[in-house]
């Protein structure tokens, strides 16, 4: 049987997951929200949400990156009966590492029990644990995600446009991920699964860092000054709730479990990677 590809989001990482599945030879679809206005990368079909039954029907291998709602997972709550009839090897949920709540800066690793503390984490572990349910009839990854940036999508962007804060809150770091190391951690696990039963990855870089260190690190790379540091005290005054709940919360997320079980290593191991390589692609 042919391995086919379902991915459920056709956005940021999910457009960098099908792009390099379809070069890789899997058949694969995609959901988006519209695909009139989605340009799907090359080899890729984009079906609409209402229409993916029978894409869903015939899927081997399924991605999930899409949020839950209110009432949870929304791909369970309207392609159930779909999914229950799919010959399926493997199921891969892209979650956050906001399910771990806030760890006073401790390092949290792949079998740190989730302690979610924010509503959005909390609907997130629920999400995790409604696919976990399938985890008697297919292998299921939760790939829980740090910082999700990349092209288009990083401090550089922010610098550029003059929106960049350099807020100082000594001792607060956390991990990134560049969509690409998304792509390379979800094919190969898709390419060889574990056996029946739920595995938990971590898609988050070999070193945390703070907020400030990054920005005053790609003003650098930029050639510019970086914007005026702001003590957190002074910053949290102008900051939006979500803002708020984000520097509430402070882990380490380690990732050496990960790696092991995948056989991987990142092409862009640290924040520094990252960023120098999208300024020479010109991001």
């Amino acid at each position: 049987m042919q391995r086919h590809l379902h991915l459920v989001g056709l956005g940021f990482s999910g457009a960098a997951i099908a792009r390099d599945a379809a070069a890789a030879g899997w058949r694969v679809t995609a959901t988006a929200r519209d695909p009139a206005r989605t340009v799907p990368p090359p080899g890729v079909e984009a079906i609409p949400f209402d229409s993916a039954a029978p894409a869903l029907r015939a899927a081997t291998h399924l991605v999930f990156t899409a949020p839950p709602g209110e009432n949870g997972d929304p791909v369970l709550a309207t392609h159930r009966e779909a999914l229950e009839a799919a010959p399926l090897r493997w199921i891969g949920y892209l979650s956050t590492t906001g399910v771990y709540g806030d760890r006073g800066g401790a390092w949290v690793d792949e079998t740190t029990e989730p302690a979610p503390a924010q509503p959005r984490s909390r609907r997130r572990r629920q999400a995790e644990l409604q696919w976990e349910a399938f985890a008697p009839r297919a292998a299921v990854d939760l790939f829980r995600c740090a910082g999700i940036y990349g092209p288009g999508r990083s401090v550089l962007d922010d610098l550029r446009a003059g929106t960049a804060r350099r807020t100082v809150l000594p001792g607060h770091a956390f991990g990134r991920i560049h969509r690409d190391d998304i792509a390379r951690a979800v094919l190969a696990a898709a390419a060889n699964p574990p056996p029946l039963g739920t595995r938990v990855l971590h898609l988050a870089d070999d070193e945390p860092a703070e907020s400030a260190t990054v920005t005053e690190g790609a003003a650098r790379l930029l050639g510019i000054d970086p914007p005026p540091a702001i003590p957190f005290e002074t910053a949290r005054a102008t900051m939006s709730p979500m803002a708020l709940s984000f520097w509430s919360e402070n882990r380490r997320i380690a990732n050496a479990r990960t790696k092991a079980a995948l056989g991987i290593a990142w092409r862009y191991p640290t924040w520094r990677e990252g960023l120098a390589a999208i300024l020479a692609e010109g991001g």
